[in-house]
């Protein structure tokens, strides 16, 4: 299949993640954590222990576990007010996405359980029709595949221990066009793909019955894309699919949680710190420098572009409370920061802090099947920067996404 992939487009790619977390992240992957705000590392009752904390699959009761969902996801139409002038001033489009995600536990081998989850991690389309905005974020999309396999050991009644595999597939996708007074019509395109891999820990301690402390922690994964430049500029094609590549991180994320047990009620904090650090710079590869066939096209689309993210904080609590013998309700709140400093934010994500919101149920139908669904508000703050040009220099507003959960989760 023929790949393309200019260069400046995937720093779009990799810094346009889901406008609903911190950076590109996609935490919520199942209906409770959805329900939750992703306050799901301690107490993880169903099959999809298997991703958020692969130690807890020790604790289910025997048999298989399944779980799948799905999440419609959607972004809202954010607004840009430009400072210099009205006339670059615009609105992103509203985006919609459905994600299936599944989950698998199996029975018991001695004292080691076998979990499998596939889910998607990062991901985000983001576009732009205004003038100023689409010079470099014309259309950046991301998707993600994770297979993560994952094994746990319950060393005793109150410890246990896991590892797993992630195998992350990803795509990208960018387009951008610009007329330039001096070299008239440039443009990217790009189609991209690649696949890479890491590992993930977790533990989990009970010290008495009624409260669980947990711990997991996901490696960074270098997400090395590969494909076909295809640069135009002066309206002539200078770098004709020809042979680009670009390294960009999935960083590492830490997750420390307690969760206590009351009679009917189950409450957790937990606290999570990604590793946006590593996210330094951007920098492309080609087979010749493009620097011989053009200045002003290495310039455009060549020279490494500065990113310097920070490491970012998400602080969660969820409540699961348990109303009678077959419904559960569970409630969610969190603060979420943002990694992007303001003199490298960009229009492909004007990413800001957000205060999440989130509520769901799960309804047990039998013994072997229960439905469930959850609704999730991100409710980003306004942001306004001052940079030059192609870098935003206003305020953006309206940021939010709106997540919606449902379910199934069956034993066999």
């Amino acid at each position: 299949m023929k790949k393309k992939i200019a260069v400046v487009a995937l720093s779009g790619i990799l810094a346009a993640g889901p406008a609903f977390a911190s950076g590109y992240r996609i935490p919520e992957q199942s209906t409770n954590s959805v329900a939750l705000s992703n306050a799901y590392v301690a107490n993880t009752p169903g099959a999809d222990a298997s991703y958020f904390n692969p130690a807890n699959m020790s604790w289910l009761e025997d048999g298989w576990h399944s779980e799948f969902s799905l999440t419609y996801i959607n972004l809202a139409s954010i607004d840009y007010t430009d400072n210099n002038s009205v006339t670059q001033s615009g609105s992103s489009r509203t985006e919609n996405f459905v994600l299936p995600e599944f989950h698998l536990v199996s029975p018991r081998y001695n004292n080691f359980r076998l979990g499998l989850s596939l889910i998607y991690p990062y991901g985000l389309s983001k576009r732009w029709d205004a003038p100023f905005p689409r010079v470099s974020a014309e259309e950046f999309t991301l998707k993600t595949y994770e297979l993560n396999p994952s094994l746990s050991y319950q060393v005793n009644n109150k410890l246990s221990v896991a590892a797993g595999v992630r195998a992350i597939y990803s795509e990208g996708k960018v387009k951008s066009t610009d007329t330039m007074p001096a070299v008239g019509y440039a443009a990217r395109d790009l189609e991209g793909t690649g696949t890479d891999y890491g590992y993930n820990l977790a533990v989990t301690y009970k010290p008495v019955t009624n409260l669980s402390l947990a711990a997991t922690y996901r490696s960074k994964v270098e997400l090395e894309i590969e494909g076909d430049a295809t640069l135009s500029i002066g309206g002539v094609t200078a770098y004709n699919n020809r042979y680009a590549e670009v390294m960009v991180p999935a960083p590492a994320v830490l997750s420390l949680a307690a969760a206590y047990s009351f009679e009917k009620t189950t409450v957790e904090f937990t606290y999570d710190k990604t590793f946006w650090n590593t996210y330094d710079k951007l920098d492309f590869n080609y087979d010749v420098s493009l620097q011989t066939i053009n200045g002003t096209l290495y310039a455009l689309f060549d020279a490494p572009g500065a990113k310097n993210w920070s490491n970012s904080n998400a602080y969660r609590i969820g409540v699961t409370h348990k109303c009678t013998d077959k419904l559960t309700a569970m409630f969610g709140f969190a603060i979420d920061q943002n990694p992007v400093p303001d003199q490298t934010l960009g229009f492909e994500l004007p990413d800001s802090d957000a205060k999440i919101y989130s509520i769901g149920a799960r309804y047990q139908l039998n013994d072997k099947l229960q439905i469930g669904a959850a609704y999730l508000y991100d409710d980003k703050e306004s942001r306004t920067v001052a940079n030059a040009a192609p870098k935003p220099n206003g305020s953006f507003d309206n940021s939010a996404a709106h997540l919606l959960n449902v379910g199934l989760q069956y034993r066999f």
